[in-house]
């Protein structure tokens, strides 16, 4: 019997470990880690026959396949698998070759930003429609668990890590929300990193692209089936907005008429980008039939999740707001957008994106700036060159208790009318668990300071 190997005992290796195993496959996972999580772990999957090798990364000498969760092409596992000339095949796909009977279809998105909100927004519009649908992929649920289930519908959410390993996804519907540099450390380029997130478009049906966003309107332009969504007023076989109304021009009997669809006050929260994720969502919706009605249903029903714009407190004021969630440069640069008026706090592992756009952009609006985080200097030096009139606090300090003073020092800078937005355009775990804690970690900071006032 042929072997597949799986990389990793995260939630997706541990979700395709099991799957092969119920189907009869031999299965061996590989993982490097050696602690009481991965034993437990192991132990229920050995219950079901799958060998494990905790404290190893070495590929089986007589596996066949390479199940991978988002590991690098580089990573030491995956180049032996190539050498060797042993498939590496990523969870999505493998969930995807695992779809049986009549498999529900997939509504699939991906972007550098955007996909977990505009994917729970469809979800809500799935579910507004009356269909039994499920947000799954990098979402949190693993695609290959949901496969199974009787669903009507998947909306899946896929980062640039699945869908380099994806080879014949084929979903009804594919939409790219937007693209900018990020992840350049794992795909080495940006040209890779692009070449990986027009994947989604290859076998769709209907492509779904950003046509104010010129690099995804380009990845757009090979597919006779494609549909632009816009914050401009939409023009025939789009989607997008006329003065305070999202509208559908293209999946109407008629393009020269305008389906109204909801109105920028049932977007929350509010923001440009925020519009644009449920004008993405909306055409993923519209391209299976959903009606009008259920788009806005789907909307209202909508709660965001944590860390995204979400308003802490208003302290002498003064706002603030918590968008950790921005951890890379085009996430800040959608949150600064939305305010006219702002203390920054930024900074954090820039994973080799460049931020001097991002901060010539926003100078504007900058009325003092916080800097933390182990990239902290280099945006310094943009604002140095972009914004050199701007106060800037530079905190060295690396403990996540510092998150006390960043706020005092925020505050002090802010004037009554101003935000003081935590966007930090970096990831977190130079200093934090991961950017939930570093947002936590601010709101905690933000209350005790309106305690004390």
């Amino acid at each position: 019997m042929t072997v597949t190997c799986v990389a990793g005992l995260g939630v997706s290796g541990t979700a395709a470990a099991r799957a092969l195993a119920e189907r009869g496959e031999r299965v061996v996972v590989v993982e490097g880690l050696d602690t009481d999580a991965q034993r437990l772990a192991a132990e229920a999957l050995e219950r079901l026959g799958v060998e494990v090798r905790l404290g190893s990364q070495e590929l089986p000498g007589d596996a066949s396949r390479l199940i991978t969760t988002g590991w690098a092409p580089h990573h030491p596992l995956i180049a032996a698998a190539l050498e060797r000339g042993v498939e590496v095949v990523g969870e999505v796909e493998l969930a995807w070759r695992l779809r049986e009977g009549q498999a529900a279809p997939w509504l699939a998105l991906t972007g550098t930003n955007g996909k977990t909100t505009a994917v729970r927004m469809l979800t809500s519009m799935l579910l507004a429609a009356g269909h039994k649908a499920a947000a799954v992929g990098n979402v949190g649920v693993p695609v290959v668990e949901a496969v199974g289930e009787p669903y009507d519908v998947l909306a899946v959410e896929l980062s640039s890590f699945q869908l380099h390993y994806s080879d014949s996804l084929s979903p009804h519907a594919a939409a790219i929300l937007n693209l900018a540099p990020d992840h350049l450390d794992w795909h080495g380029s940006m040209e890779e990193y692009a070449k990986a997130k027009q994947r989604i478009f290859d076998r769709a049906q209907v492509v779904i692209y950003n046509a104010d966003d010129p690099r995804v309107a380009a990845l757009a332009e090979p597919y006779p089936r494609r549909v632009g969504f816009t914050l401009e007023v939409p023009r025939p076989g789009e989607v997008g907005l006329v003065e305070e109304l999202l509208v559908d021009r293209a999946f109407v009997d008629d393009p020269r008429e305008a389906v109204e669809l909801a109105t920028l006050a049932d977007v929350r929260p509010f923001a440009p980008h925020n519009v644009a994720n449920a004008l993405a969502a909306a055409a993923l919706a519209r391209s299976l039939g959903v009606p009008a009605e259920a788009v806005r249903q789907g909307l209202l029903d909508f709660r965001p999740d944590p860390h995204r714009l979400a308003h802490v407190e208003r302290v002498g004021e003064v706002d603030y707001v918590d968008d950790s969630k921005a951890t890379n440069p085009h996430a800040a640069a959608a949150a600064l957008s939305a305010y006219r008026s702002i203390v920054w706090v930024a900074g954090g592992q820039l994973k080799g994106a460049d931020v001097d756009e991002l901060v010539r952009q926003a100078a504007p609006r900058l009325r003092g700036v916080v800097l933390i985080g182990v990239d902290r200097g280099r945006i310094a030096e943009a604002l140095a060159r972009h914004a050199p009139n701007v106060p800037v606090v530079d905190i060295a300090e690396r403990d996540t208790g510092v998150m006390d003073r960043v706020v005092a020092e925020a505050a002090r800078l802010a004037s009554p009318g101003d935000t003081v937005l935590l966007a930090p355009a970096g990831a977190s775990l130079d200093m934090f668990a991961n950017y939930p804690a570093r947002g936590e970690a601010f709101a905690r900071a933000v209350r005790a300071l309106k305690a004390g006032a």
